[in-house]
């Protein structure tokens, strides 16, 4: 495969900011269906999808389709003046999704916007200040979501002072820090969590704890069942928000709808992006009628949130889903994934822990399996062998030593022996 030829943009390019962090300085053409291909021609299997965003692919013909036919009726947002009918089903449709009660949702454009918006409603609903997030976390990058993202110090880094009265705890990361203790993981975070609120902010001044049900960024770490009931059992005896953040791990990513659907938890604000267009901005904050009219009419609003041409696209995508069998399939798809992959594990020392639900699957890779130290340079070199081999992976974690794979949910089972061959060779260098 020749990938030499594929820098023609990037070479033009002086007029991007440099400001952005590439995982890699392609040139891409076009996608059809689970493959990207390069300005080249060269076709790669896309397990990154834009970071979980290309859900069921490129150019998928429901959602392309639907995108079309929006775009000759109605592309500008009509939001400030009314209702459109794209956004309004979208709307219903995700409303269907969630727990009972969770029947109101406020379209924006970004995971960050959500989660700006969400920290905005606790405080004003609410009426305290205080916002507690946990370490490893990544909610975004505008100011709001910074303060409360701390899976690396380069996104906070020069930025003080973030917002005020925001509290980090411990997040149980089985694996990095409790060697697979699961259950002793659990305690010491929520006794952490118990001390903070004893001894450096009172219950009473907390609007809301947010939380990840599956670190992404932080290293695709899975929050443990009983660990969300006890933030949810907390969030209730001391009348905080339980702000679930799914905009990674949302949309069928682990095998059902919702990822604290496992847990058995009801958060009062679910914050949706990524996956929700398969593309196109949008994102969504939902909660209750309650709690977004207690928020106050005018309290937050958007110029470009509801879009009706990615609400038309978030219609198809959610169609998809249903009508596909999709959750059922990345369930299925998951386990094979996880298989193969621990498979591998047994055979390379270099791997210390592969983790996750459906297809939000992480693979660690340490300098020592005893020691559990993170190898970042590892992982990389991995994932360019396996790029050049025609396979996309992307990376995460502190020391970027995780390797994360986030399949379409469409994906087939030759796609994903395909991956696993590959990711083999890629091992063996």
């Amino acid at each position: 495969m020749d990938t030499n030829k594929s820098l023609d943009l990037a070479a033009q390019a002086a007029n991007i900011s440099p400001i952005l962090g590439r995982y890699m300085d392609k040139s891409w053409s076009h996608g059809i269906g689970h493959r990207l291909y390069d300005t080249a021609g060269n076709a790669y299997l896309d397990f990154a999808n834009g970071i979980a965003v290309t859900a069921l692919g490129h150019a998928h013909p429901r959602v392309t389709a639907a995108v079309h036919a929006q775009v000759d009726r109605l592309m500008g947002p009509v939001h400030a003046i009314g209702f459109s009918e794209p956004t309004v089903k979208l709307a219903s449709m995700l409303a269907d999704t969630m727990p009972e009660g969770l029947d109101s949702v406020l379209f924006l454009n970004s995971g960050s916007e959500a989660i700006d918006g969400a920290i905005k409603l606790a405080r004003r609903v609410t009426g305290r200040a205080a916002i507690i997030a946990f370490r490893g976390a990544f909610h975004g990058r505008t100011i709001g979501a910074t303060s409360i993202t701390t899976s690396s110090l380069n996104y906070r880094m020069g930025y003080e002072p973030l917002l005020p009265s925001v509290y980090t705890s411990v997040f149980p990361a089985v694996y990095r820090y409790y060697a697979g203790d699961e259950e002793r993981a659990i305690a010491d975070a929520l006794k952490h969590l118990d001390g903070l609120l004893m001894t450096t902010v009172a219950p009473d001044e907390v609007a809301a704890i947010v939380v990840e049900p599956v670190q992404g960024e932080g290293g695709y770490y899975p929050a443990p069942p009983a660990f969300l009931r006890g933030l949810q059992d907390r969030c209730h005896r001391f009348g905080i928000m339980l702000v679930v953040d799914e905009v990674q791990s949302g949309y069928g990513r682990t095998g059902d709808m919702w990822a604290f659907e496992a847990s058995g938890i009801v958060p009062d604000v679910v914050c949706v992006a990524k996956a929700i267009a398969n593309g196109l901005p949008l994102s969504a904050i939902v909660s209750t009628k309650e709690i977004m009219t207690a928020w106050g009419k005018g309290a937050h609003g958007t110029t470009y949130g509801g879009n009706p041409v990615a609400c038309a696209a978030g219609v198809a995508v959610l169609e998809t889903i249903q009508e596909e069998g999709l959750l059922a399939n990345a369930k299925a798809r998951g386990l094979e994934l996880l298989g193969g992959l621990r498979e591998l594990l047994a055979d390379h020392d270099e791997i210390g822990d592969v983790r996750g639900r459906g297809l939000m699957i992480g693979v660690e890779f340490v300098k020592d399996r005893s020691t559990r130290t993170p190898d970042g340079q590892a992982a990389e070199a991995v994932i360019a062998r396996a790029r050049d081999a025609g396979l996309l992976l992307l990376s995460c974690g502190t020391a970027h030593q995780v390797i994360r794979w986030i399949p379409p949910l469409d994906v087939t089972v030759p796609e994903v022996e395909e991956s696993l061959r590959i990711f083999e060779g890629a091992l063996r260098g």
